[in-house]
C-alpha cells in the first residue's frame, strides 16, 4: 500500500502527459463531472459511459497499468457485502453499485497522479475555512511522513522478533509501538511549527504554483469534459 501510494505521489510531479501540464482547477473540474455523473446515472449505459471516461483517463495519465488495476480493484473489497445485501435477482443493481465506486476510484487516482498535492490543494483550501484548509493541507504531508515511520518501525520489530510470541506479548508490543508513533507525531508537528514560524510563516499555508493559471493543456480537459457531457446527454435521452 504505502509503495502504490508513494508511486502515485512520485508520478503527480515527474509525469510529463498534458494532463500534468493542465492547471489543477480544470482536472478538478473534470473530475467532478465524471464522479457526480457517475453518482446519479440514471442508466447501465450513462453509466458505462462515466466509467470508460474514468478508465481513459487512468490509463493516459502515465500511471502504471498495476496501480491502475489497484485503484479499479480497491473498492471492490469493500462494495461486495453491501451488493449482496442490495442484490435484487438481477445484474443489473449489482453492476451499477460496482462501477459507481470503481468510477470514482479511477477518477481518484488519475487526479492525484497528475497533480501534485500542493495545486490539488490550493483550490479546495479557497473554499474552506483558513484552518480547516491548512490542517488538510499539512495533514497530507504529516500521514505520509507517519505511515513511513511505522512501516519502518514494524520492519524492525518483524526482523529483531518482536511481533513473536504469545498473543499477550504481540499485543504489548502493538501497543508500545503506538505509544512511540503519538509521541513521534507530536514532537514532529512541534518542530515542524517551528521550522514553519523561523521561515516566516504569518497564519496562511500558500498552497500556491499554478493551480488556476490556464495552459494549452486545459484545452484538452474543456474538450474532455464537453464529450463526456454531450455523450452521457445523448446515451441518456436515447436510451
Amino acid at each position: 500500500m504505502m509503495a502504490a501510494l508513494a508511486e502515485i505521489d512520485y508520478r503527480a510531479s515527474a509525469g510529463r502527459t498534458p494532463w500534468h501540464r493542465a492547471s489543477a482547477l480544470s482536472k478538478l473540474l473534470l473530475a467532478t463531472l465524471v464522479i457526480a455523473g457517475a453518482i446519479a446515472a440514471p442508466t447501465l449505459k450513462v453509466m458505462a459511459v462515466m466509467a470508460v471516461t474514468a478508465l481513459v483517463l487512468a490509463v493516459s495519465s502515465g500511471l502504471p497499468l498495476a496501480l491502475v488495476a489497484a485503484a479499479a480493484g480497491y473498492p471492490l473489497v469493500f462494495v461486495v457485502v453491501f451488493v449482496w445485501t442490495r442484490w435484487d435477482g438481477t445484474w443489473l443493481t449489482p453492476l451499477m453499485l460496482v462501477l459507481r465506486p470503481v468510477t470514482a476510484s479511477l477518477t481518484a487516482a488519475w487526479l492525484t497522479g497528475t497533480t501534485p498535492y500542493p495545486d490539488l490543494f490550493a483550490p479546495i483550501s479557497r473554499l474552506l475555512p483558513r484552518r480547516t484548509g491548512d490542517s488538510l493541507f499539512l495533514t497530507y504531508r504529516a500521514v505520509w511522513a507517519l505511515l513511513d515511520r511505522a512501516d519502518r518501525m514494524w520492519r524492525a520489530l518483524r526482523l529483531r522478533g518482536g511481533l513473536a510470541g504469545p498473543a499477550r506479548r504481540r499485543l504489548a508490543v502493538a501497543g508500545e509501538g503506538l505509544g512511540l508513533m503519538v509521541v513521534h507525531g507530536f514532537e514532529r508537528s512541534r518542530r515542524l511549527y517551528a521550522t514553519m514560524l523561523l521561515r516566516g510563516h504569518s497564519g496562511r499555508v500558500c498552497g500556491c504554483r499554478h493551480w488556476a493559471e490556464p495552459s494549452s493543456a486545459d484545452l484538452l480537459v474543456a474538450v474532455t469534459a464537453v464529450v463526456v457531457a454531450g455523450l452521457g446527454w445523448f446515451v441518456w435521452r436515447t436510451g
